[in-house]
């Protein structure tokens, strides 16, 4: 039972130290910088979580680690995978150097240690019947551990791992240079990097300097590297899209009506959109950090994107351009809705993409978050009740060939709501199953969705109201009333008798048949009276 319970609690902490990890570094792309940074107690140790990315395994095989003293060498060579540390300094404090002997070679010893997440159980001594971190001497005994050193269980399938690399200080120094090292990556996983020191004497000792991680193809991290292809692949579908719909445009540019002008604007900024995405990740691809211009547009596009995007539904939902030539007196409202949700969408993307964690805790992003999402309710609750609204008068007025249209455009809403909902859920399920990042290389369909979710939903916009020859059968051509006359209209109508409210009918039709004769679409109309 002790080996049992030594092991499962040691295996919670390290499962913590991974999880808590992912909360508080501070990244500038896959070059991870450390600005007098302190070590964390956790047991018999002390640690600083020095990054973690998915990192794919090197196509050009060569000695597993580079060490050198020549700061030249770390040039990244294409198709290898590495960690490298760059101008690494340990400074202990004043105190803990002056009680060391001058003379003395070693005085204490930091390590960096490299694991990839499932072999988070060989660090520790659980194996030992033990919860220590760092070795005793009471574990020393048997020498399976040396003493002031982590305890590490060599991998028997992939010798030399978890890695280790230790830095000396030496005689009464207060700083101690880690000699550059370039990790070179031969296996596919999801890696942290730790700097632990198990001497109680270095305690108040900080961290200074970078590590440079790179995957063969570039520096974006393993989770990201599929979103660049992913970017190009929808600006290239953006434009097939855009260009399409403007042969259409100029094709019946004399047909126009103005909601067409409302559709060319998010098809245009949905090209920008993911033009300015994938540029923004081929530039961080190629450096290693991301390239705040590109990004602050980046984001920006997205925003506006958004917001248009949802404008564009709300109003196509009250019928605008359809059943009715103008917003009225709910135009305030709209736009009003519209600017906040670009507020807080800004908000949000700004620090998801360019506000470091520990700026931001959890608690604090929630608070940008929950905005967001409760005014993505809001236009949800507003776009049904107006498509129900539509339709009904839709249906009073037997406009058929617009309740034709706008029943395909509500059926495609609602697909696209429960593939929402579907999707939320997934996606809930598999950030709550997978703390640990274990399953990166799948982390790219989690943003990839929405926007392709996004660009369908604007095909079908595009498709139901593409440009024709004959616009005014879908467009408000006046014969609709305002509510308040259409309230009165049907009001009074309730006493009408059944045979006056048949001539009546028939007196509406033939008006809506001479209409309709004007754009070559009665005949057919025509006939069915006829057969009446």
């Amino acid at each position: 039972m002790r080996y049992r319970k030594g092991k499962c609690d040691l295996m919670y902490v390290i499962e913590g130290l991974l999880f808590l990890s992912s909360w508080v570094m501070i990244v500038n792309g896959s070059i991870h910088e450390y600005k007098d940074e302190a070590f964390i107690p956790r047991f018999n140790s002390f640690f600083f979580h020095g990054g973690s990315e998915g990192l794919y395994a090197s196509k050009v095989q060569d000695s597993p680690l580079l060490v050198s003293d020549d700061s030249n060498n770390n040039k990244p060579i294409n198709g290898k995978s590495s960690i490298r540390f760059e101008s690494i300094i340990f400074r202990r404090t004043k105190e803990a150097a002056t009680k060391q002997n001058e003379m003395q070679q070693s005085t204490g010893v930091v390590e960096a240690i490299i694991l990839e997440v499932k072999d988070r159980n060989e660090i520790g001594g659980s194996y030992l019947n033990s919860d220590a971190i760092c070795c005793t001497p009471a574990l020393a005994k048997d020498g399976s551990c040396k003493v002031g050193e982590v305890i590490i269980h060599q991998d028997p399938e992939n010798p030399g791992w978890p890695k280790r690399i230790q830095t000396s200080f030496e005689g009464n120094s207060e700083e101690a240079n880690m000699v550059f090292h370039n990790v070179q990556i031969n296996k596919t996983g999801m890696y942290y990097l730790y700097f632990m020191f198990c001497n109680p004497e270095l305690k108040g000792t900080l961290i200074t300097g970078r590590t440079v991680w790179r995957n063969p193809e570039g520096y974006l991290p393993g989770k990201m590297a599929p979103l660049m292809t992913f970017y190009g692949l929808m600006s290239l579908a953006y434009l097939i899209l855009g260009l399409l719909w403007f042969l259409r445009f100029v094709q019946h540019w004399k047909d126009i009506i103005q909601l067409h002008y409302h559709i060319t604007a998010v098809i245009g900024l949905g090209m920008c959109e993911m033009a300015l995405w994938y540029f923004e990740y081929a530039n961080f691809n190629a450096t290693g950090s991301r390239p705040m211009g590109i990004t602050m547009w980046a984001v920006t596009f997205s925003a506006i994107k958004k917001t248009v995007s949802r404008l564009l539904l709300l109003v196509v939902s009250m019928g605008y351009g359809v059943v009715r030539p103008t917003l009225g007196g709910i135009t305030s409202k709209v736009l009003l809705l519209g600017v906040v949700y670009f507020l807080a969408s800004e908000a949000l993307e700004l620090v998801e993409h360019l506000g470091n964690i520990n700026d931001f805790s959890g608690k604090a992003r929630i608070f940008l978050v929950l905005p967001v999402a409760l005014l993505d309710s809001c236009f949800i609750v507003w776009i049904f009740s107006s498509l129900s609204k539509t339709l009904e008068k839709l249906q009073v007025r037997r406009s058929l060939a617009k309740l034709e249209l706008y029943r395909k455009f509500t059926n495609s809403l609602a697909v696209s709501v429960l593939l929402s909902v579907a999707w939320i859920g997934y996606e809930l399920y598999f950030n709550a199953s997978d703390p640990l990042s274990e399953l990166w290389r799948r982390a790219w369909i989690i943003p990839a969705f929405w926007t392709l979710l996004a660009y369908l939903l604007l095909w079908v916009i595009c498709i139901l109201w593409a440009p024709s020859n004959n616009p005014t059968r879908y467009a408000y051509s006046g014969e609709a009333l305002d509510d308040e006359e259409e309230g009165l209209s049907l009001t009074g109508s309730s006493v009408i008798v059944g045979g006056d409210l048949s001539k009546l009918d028939r007196k509406e039709r033939k008006a809506s048949i001479t209409a309709d004769h004007v754009f070559g679409l009665g005949e057919v109309v025509l006939e069915e009276d006829k057969r009446e």
